[in-house]
């Protein structure tokens, strides 16, 4: 008895890589023009906040929010804390749920599911049910960064550390196609230059986001004294030290790395490698991998280029899938 023929399935699996995540807004904008309309979406990290507003139907609303992003927002969303993580992640999701949906997952327009990791077991988790913006929180909770979540007794951090592109989820969920978004793929090579270094503050200039720190203080504080607790934080994370354009500062200034600048490092090689390990098992049909590297992992205000990577790596990936779909 012959099988009936079928239209084949398409799953869309967005990955992690924190700031470099908003060009899954030029990927999903590139597949739309190309009339190509995933069946099911899922994501890992910032995969999965961006991956839930295309399953809301909320894309452009929330494209419009991301561009409109500056450092002094960027830092307006950081709730200081002093223990599990530096960020609570609170500000972030009580803003989502304020401006976008937020439903069961069961409910979402378009096939959701995002990945966490058990903080306890090292499990990988596909969070499949529930409320969409609290499976977005777990999911982006990155160690060190932000709180773990706490759901159905689990603890929950970044789903990055066991699944940085979730293409074996979308297969779960029944893609028989799926096109993988990797943003960590050319990585090495911002690795391959010398780490960013702690500046000595009373020697250096405020770095942008330490600097939106200063400008918030009350009115008539001192802003030329010690600075507060809050700036002398921001001054040692990753990418925040970099002038606005990007560029780095001489290879002789930069004897040693700081210390979120070694942990972040070590994750995205962790998170390269295990992307390469797990699509050689199950390799997706399609890959895209937009150039990234010359953004931190705190560049959230620089939204624009990631988008309009994410918008030309796909453009160029399509014709790879050209006889996987139906003409």
């Amino acid at each position: 008895m012959a099988l009936a023929r079928r239209a084949p399935k398409l799953g869309l699996a967005l990955g992690s890589g924190s700031a470099r995540g908003w060009s899954h807004i030029g990927v999903l904008r590139a597949l739309q023009e190309a009339g190509i309309q995933p069946d099911v979406v899922c994501g890992s990290s910032i995969g999965a906040l961006v991956g839930a507003a295309y399953a809301a139907g909320e894309l452009e609303r929330f494209a419009d929010w991301v561009l409109g992003l500056g450092m002094r927002d960027v830092f307006g969303f950081m709730d200081f804390n002093l223990a599990g993580g530096m960020l609570k992640g609170e500000k972030l999701i009580s803003f989502w749920r304020r401006n976008f949906a937020d439903f069961d997952i069961e409910n979402a327009p378009r096939p959701f599911a995002a990945v966490a990791t058990d903080l306890h077991s090292g499990a990988e988790v596909w969070l499949r049910s529930g409320s969409i913006a609290d499976a977005v929180r777990a999911s982006i909770a990155l160690p060190g960064l932000f709180t773990p979540v706490l759901r159905d007794g689990r603890m929950l951090v970044d789903g990055g550390l066991v699944n940085p592109v979730p293409a074996s989820l979308a297969r779960a969920m029944g893609a028989d196609i799926v096109i993988a978004v990797d943003l960590n793929a050319d990585i090495l090579l911002r690795h391959m230059q010398p780490l960013t270094v702690t500046q000595d503050a009373a020697a250096a200039p405020l770095p942008p986001l330490a600097e939106a720190a200063a400008d918030a203080l009350p009115e008539g504080a001192d802003k030329t004294a010690a600075p507060p607790w809050t700036t002398r934080l921001l001054s040692i994370l990753p990418g925040v030290a970099a002038s606005p354009s990007g560029a780095e500062p001489p290879a002789a200034s930069l004897p040693t790395p700081s210390m979120l600048d070694v942990v972040m490092t070590s994750v995205n090689i962790m998170q390269m490698r295990i992307t390469r390990s797990r699509m050689a098992g199950d390799p997706p049909e399609l890959v895209v991998a937009p150039r990234l590297a010359h953004l931190g992992l705190l560049d959230f205000h620089r939204a624009q280029e990631a988008i309009d990577a994410g918008y030309a790596a796909t453009q160029a990936a399509l014709p790879g899938l050209a006889h996987w779909l139906p003409a």
